[in-house]
């Protein structure tokens, strides 16, 4: 995949397109948010960040990381026609303070898996780690029910298997602002 256009700068994934707006295409790694960082400082009237293809992300701190500095920079997120995201780009994308797709707009989500391989079906369900992950989402502008809700639908769909919802299903959790 390549940008709408030809970027006037771009830092990893990362390709800004105009003076408010830059298209992800790629995944999330380690370096992912100092790359994000530093394109912002040069960049600052970036409001919008239209994710194009993003698989998701090899470092799930990183992208949580990543996360939280899209939502304080007060930042919108949208995956355009024909955009594909997938994973932790679900999480990136959750992190906009208004979220938007197109109709065809793809969705993918399973749960989570950590270092020792073990998953959120793995752990009991009063256990602290499902806690995090359900406080990360009510940090990205998640109500306690449709936070519950979202955390239970990922994790209904192993690590690696994937389950694919529409701009529609996302509108009907109450996660998306504007489809179509």
């Amino acid at each position: 995949d390549q940008p709408s256009r030809a970027p006037l700068a771009r830092v990893g994934p990362f390709h800004l397109i105009s003076a408010d707006t830059v298209e992800m295409i790629g995944t999330v790694d380690s370096n992912t948010p100092a790359e994000f960082a530093r394109l912002l400082a040069a960049h600052p009237g970036i409001r919008r960040l239209v994710m194009v293809e993003c698989p998701g992300s090899v470092d799930e701190d990183a992208n949580h990381r990543l996360a939280r500095a899209v939502r304080r920079a007060g930042i919108a997120t949208h995956v355009p026609a024909g955009g594909s995201i997938r994973s932790g780009a679900v999480e990136l994308w959750l992190a906009g303070t208004q979220r938007t797709a197109a109709a065809d707009a793809e969705f993918g989500v399973h749960s989570w898996r950590d270092e020792d391989g073990r998953e959120a079906r793995d752990f009991a369900a009063n256990d602290p780690v499902h806690a995090e992950y359900l406080g990360f989402y009510r940090e990205m502008g998640l109500n306690a029910d449709v936070a519950a809700r979202f955390y239970a639908l990922t994790n209904s769909v192993g690590f690696d298997d994937v389950r694919y919802l529409s701009a529609q299903d996302m509108a009907r959790m109450g996660l998306i602002s504007a489809a179509g």
